[in-house]
């Protein structure tokens, strides 16, 4: 296997990250019935011993999936506190369960936080599976909360030669802004040899 790639397929990496973007956006909006939009701000790779300290030692939510077909590897989105707090307030809306003087989660705001997380992570998916013209199986979302350096490593600590793909991502909501960071941990090697077998 090789990392060698067509040229003219780099623009996938692009569409990947708009396809994956728009869809989880589109899903948000169905959910909570307000005008969603994500943008990706900015696509980098970084090698992974260099990502916990990009990550920092903040304290987090952390929102992890395992893809359990190629490219396999894992997926974590991050989000502050404050930012899970906005999110889970305005998909409970109107049906009371949050509370926004409370510190840490209620139980409503915490359900809230996993379906966000469900539709996030398999809206991502969706929008690769359909640039890669693939199926992508994924295990059960995770939720932690502790320090984001913490979660890389124990996702991915052992793949020291390997990069990451990082995708820089805000969700406008609710005239906020969120952020939302989305470090994809994919096996390089398998995510070019779908992108080999498409067409450009």
């Amino acid at each position: 296997m090789s990392l060698m790639l067509d040229i003219r397929k780099l623009a996938l990496f692009n569409k990947m990250a708009k396809e994956g973007g728009n869809t989880v956006a589109d899903h948000l909006s169905q959910m909570t019935g307000m005008e969603t939009e994500m943008e990706i701000t900015k696509i980098n790779f970084i090698d992974i011993p260099d990502i916990k300290t990009h990550v920092g030692d903040e304290k987090l939510i952390g929102i992890s999936i395992e893809l359990q077909e190629p490219p396999h590897g894992h997926i974590l989105f991050l989000l502050d506190y404050e930012n899970a707090k906005t999110l889970a307030q305005g998909m409970l809306g109107d049906m009371g369960g949050a509370d926004p003087e409370q510190s840490g989660f209620t139980d409503m705001e915490r359900s809230a936080i996993e379906e966000i997380g469900n539709i996030m992570t398999s809206g991502f998916i969706d929008g690769w599976a359909n640039v890669l013209d693939t199926t992508i199986d994924m295990g059960t979302p995770t939720f932690t909360y502790g320090p984001g350096s913490g979660m890389v490593d124990e996702l991915v600590g052992n793949r020291d030669s390997d990069m990451a793909l990082m995708f820089d991502s805000r969700i406008h909501a609710l005239d906020a802004n969120i952020d939302v960071t989305v470090y994809t941990f994919p096996q390089l090697e398998e995510l070019v040899d779908l992108m080999q077998e498409i067409e450009v």
